[in-house]
């Protein structure tokens, strides 16, 4: 334990350009909030002392799970409630329901902060909610089964992933149509663009590989395998990827090998691999980019991953099923 808590204070003391949504009015990230699917419940976790705090009952399923921009809601996909709620980060206390459509998987909150899409995986769409009227602004129909979804630095596109159809769909968010689609490998489940907006990072699970998008010509530039030591091919899943603040690190969850992987941006090589609990579903990466906190679906729990010597420094209980981290106070 005394190794867990100078693992936390340091990565604490070290805040750099961390998203803004996680940050309150001096820069702080003090708290990481934990979805957990099987057990329908929100751990939270205090970073200054490594330990779990509070465990929130929420709705049924909840997987995805992030921050409103200015930090003020925690705010969870109850996918089984076709629902997503909004919850006060120091109580847990429900605060408001948004309508979602069906079963949203994940979300974003848009940059400026005003709407937060959510992939729909029963309807084919992707909802945009808007947080100040909490009610549907708009919606688009997109591939079979969306999951994953972001948006660009810039805010000119909004990427969905169709785990069915094996596809991104490119949404113009000045006119709100799909403006053309990426093929993938097999059932792409999370998408995340570089710091810099310049490529986008396609996570294919059942394919077991991350494909690199070129954002000017939306097409594959790249394929990156994973070989983590002692599992097979068939294990290796990728599912989140988080990038440190400076853009050179990616972090893939791998899924049922039961890892995650290190990868440098600019060459697309693995640096190496961390072997975490088992099945991480998805990540966040502390301020100043020397940890990450990562969700093992299977074990039940947390690995805090000391990036710079790969190795797991802490582990932390969660609830049933953990799938998503956020940050914020």
């Amino acid at each position: 334990m005394e190794r867990s808590l100078k693992t936390f204070a340091l990565a604490l003391c070290a805040l750099s350009a961390a998203p803004s949504h996680a940050q309150d009015a001096d820069g702080a990230v003090t708290r990481a909030y934990v979805s957990n699917e099987r057990s329908s419940t929100v751990t939270v976790i205090d970073l200054a002392s490594g330990k779990a705090v509070a465990q929130w009952p929420v709705g049924k399923r909840p997987r995805g799970i992030t921050m409103t921009r200015d930090g003020r809601y925690v705010l969870v996909c109850a996918s089984a409630d076709n629902a997503v709620e909004v919850r006060d980060p120091a109580t847990g206390a429900l605060v408001a329901t948004l309508p979602s459509g069906a079963d949203p998987e994940q979300f974003f909150a848009s940059h400026d902060g005003k709407l937060l899409y959510a992939a729909n995986e029963d309807d084919g769409a992707v909802t945009a909610i808007d947080l100040s009227a909490r009610k549907v602004a708009w919606q688009v129909t997109v591939g079979k089964e969306p999951e994953g979804v972001a948006e660009s630095p810039d805010g000119k596109w909004l990427l969905v992933t169709s785990e069915e159809d094996n596809s991104v769909a490119w949404i113009d968010l000045a006119t709100h149509t799909v403006a053309g689609e990426t093929e993938t490998e097999a059932r792409p489940r999370h998408v995340e663009f570089t710091p810099d907006g310049q490529q986008v990072w396609i996570a294919a699970e059942v394919g077991g590989v991350v494909q690199v998008a070129d954002v000017a010509s939306k097409e594959v530039v790249k394929t990156i395998r994973f070989a983590p030591p002692g599992a097979p091919d068939y294990k290796v899943m990728p599912c989140g990827i988080r990038f440190t603040a400076d853009g050179k690190t990616a972090v893939v969850a791998l899924g049922r090998a039961d890892s995650v992987a290190l990868v440098d941006v600019a060459s697309g090589e693995v640096r190496g691999y961390v072997k975490v609990g088992a099945r991480p579903w998805h990540l966040a990466i502390l301020p100043g980019g020397g940890s990450a906190l990562v969700a093992n679906g299977a074990s039940d729990d947390l690995s805090l991953v000391d990036l710079a010597a790969m190795k797991v420094t802490a582990t932390i209980p969660a609830g049933e099923g953990p799938w998503g981290v956020a940050l914020g106070r």
